[in-house]
């Protein structure tokens, strides 16, 4: 089924609205478009992979912006599914003295209604990773569904699976989030997690090397732990476990980094790299995306990443 791809993502996007002020005094709100799936692949594309999408858009007025995007991006939406309905949107704000604002509105809208319908398993083994979130299985059960799909079918055909739980509690419980990675963690070979937002509220985890080996035991052989305490990713692999820092403390806005984080590291492995180079590299992708406004427009392109990869 056409070209050979190198990551599959699925999730949902949405519109992104944007300010360097306060929501409440901004005249104007920067547009661009957003999603944590979505920011993995775009990132992973402009390192030099070929990323495909799956997800579902809503008929809505933004529609024709979102789909024209992602071909300019390079993407393949060849499942990218329109649909009548409308896409979610997020808002993002930075006051003066203050911390950063963050809301969205995600409810009913057409990626809820991603289901095992869109799982083409020709499409997905024309890749060699496919990749979810915890975000992704939150939007409904039959998301949820699809991304069990997924991953099922990779597993059969020994194709590698990726998934960062990406815990959200505005979106679902602890316990909800918990339960249902039980359910696909056995098809997982690489795992994404913070430990703050994850390790410890979902797995009552609070040390790196703890949370690593616990997943080492669970048949998970590539675990990466994002630790701000610690400014840095602790990457666990074939038993052993390195630490790669934070590639800068200069922050604009850090929506996204960590999606950003997570498509460097998954090309980086795709090209040939071991963890701890892909890591090396993932952390100068996300540093450099932390330069910039906004989760996707601020991802950096092949050549600045790769010049600090080198230059370091």
């Amino acid at each position: 089924m056409g070209e050979k791809l190198d990551i599959i993502t699925i999730g949902e996007s949405l519109i992104e609205l944007s300010s360097t002020q306060s929501l409440a005094y901004a005249q104007t709100l920067e547009k661009y478009y957003g999603g944590d799936t979505l920011c993995t692949a775009v990132a992973a594309q402009r390192l030099g992979s070929k990323a495909g999408y799956i997800t579902r858009v809503g008929n809505d007025p933004f529609r024709e912006y979102l789909m024209d995007s992602w071909q300019s991006e390079g993407l393949d939406i060849s499942q990218v599914k329109l649909i009548d309905g409308f896409n979610g949107v997020y808002f993002i704000g930075h006051p003066e003295d203050g911390d950063k604002e963050f809301s969205y509105y995600r409810k009913k809208t057409a990626a809820t209604k991603l289901s095992i319908d869109d799982i083409s398993p020709d499409y997905i083994l024309s890749a060699d990773v496919v990749y979810a979130t915890g975000v992704t299985q939150s939007l409904s059960l039959s998301a949820k569904e699809a991304v069990k799909k997924a991953f099922m079918i990779a597993n059969e055909h020994d194709m590698a699976t990726a998934y960062d739980v990406n815990f959200d509690p505005r979106l679902w419980s602890a316990e909800d989030a918990k339960d249902t990675f039980e359910e696909i963690s056995e098809y997982i070979q690489i795992l994404f997690l913070n430990l703050e937002h994850d390790a410890i509220c979902i797995f009552d985890i609070d040390s790196p090397d703890k949370c690593i080996k616990y997943f080492w035991d669970k048949g998970i052989r590539t675990v990466v732990v994002k630790s701000a305490k610690d400014k840095g990713y602790f990457v666990g692999f074939e038993g052993d476990i390195i630490f790669t820092k934070f590639y800068t403390d200069e922050i604009v806005d850090s929506t996204g980094s960590g999606d950003a984080f997570n498509g460097a590291f998954l090309h980086g492995l795709n090209s040939g790299m071991t963890a701890f180079e892909a890591a090396k590299l993932a952390s100068i992708d996300a540093g450099l995306q932390c330069h910039g406004m906004g989760a996707i427009k601020s991802t950096p392109y092949k050549e600045a990443v790769y010049s600090a990869y080198y230059g370091a």
